[in-house]
């Protein structure tokens, strides 16, 4: 990891971020989902509402979002490929009206990673490889984001959103970063 870059990742520089009230206060990580149009994977339609150039007649779902100035620190497409839009010591936009152990705010505090995925779409082996690897990456890079400070969207954001949704294998994801920080020791 290079400043607050992953070298692995594919650098997108999105706009759509500011600075974080306390950038050394990196304590918690938002998993999301996403895919566009809902629940269509491929295309540059993720990368285009990230970077503000998604066209509203692309699609007839982007009519309605095409002007939204959102952002994630990080996407995980269904292949493992990563991509990263904002600096970690950034704020980026994706967390929206939220709240972990009482604190509001979580964009101020938080690294968000996006998963190219459906609520009720499973997701690939390899995006749970480079989820995982990720998330040990900036676990030791922030140690302040805990295996207890690991969270989705939905659990920040209850009755708001939905993601990463009950296709999402916290089981599974949580023991593969346990033995991928195991064979690390």
């Amino acid at each position: 990891m290079t400043r607050h870059r992953v070298d692995q990742a594919q650098w997108c520089p999105s706009p759509n971020y500011n600075e974080r009230p306390d950038p050394t206060d990196i304590s918690l990580l938002v998993i999301h989902n996403i895919s566009l149009p809902p629940g269509q994977f491929g295309g540059p339609y993720i990368e285009d509402l990230f970077l503000n150039r998604l066209s509203a007649d692309a699609h007839p779902y982007f009519r309605d979002i095409h002007q939204l100035t959102v952002s994630s620190h990080f996407l995980v497409r269904r292949d493992g490929s990563l991509l990263q839009f904002v600096d970690c010591d950034q704020r980026a936009w994706h967390a929206g009206v939220s709240e972990f152990a009482g604190r509001e705010n979580c964009n101020d505090f938080s690294l968000g990673i996006e998963l190219e995925g459906a609520d009720d779409i499973p997701y690939e082996p390899p995006q749970y490889g480079t989820l995982v690897a990720l998330t040990a990456l900036l676990q030791a890079r922030y140690p302040a984001i805990t295996d207890r400070r690991i969270t989705g969207h939905q659990d920040i954001a209850p009755g708001r959103k939905t993601d990463p949704g009950p296709a999402f294998d916290w089981t599974e994801y949580r023991r593969r970063l346990a033995a991928f920080k195991e064979e690390r020791t």
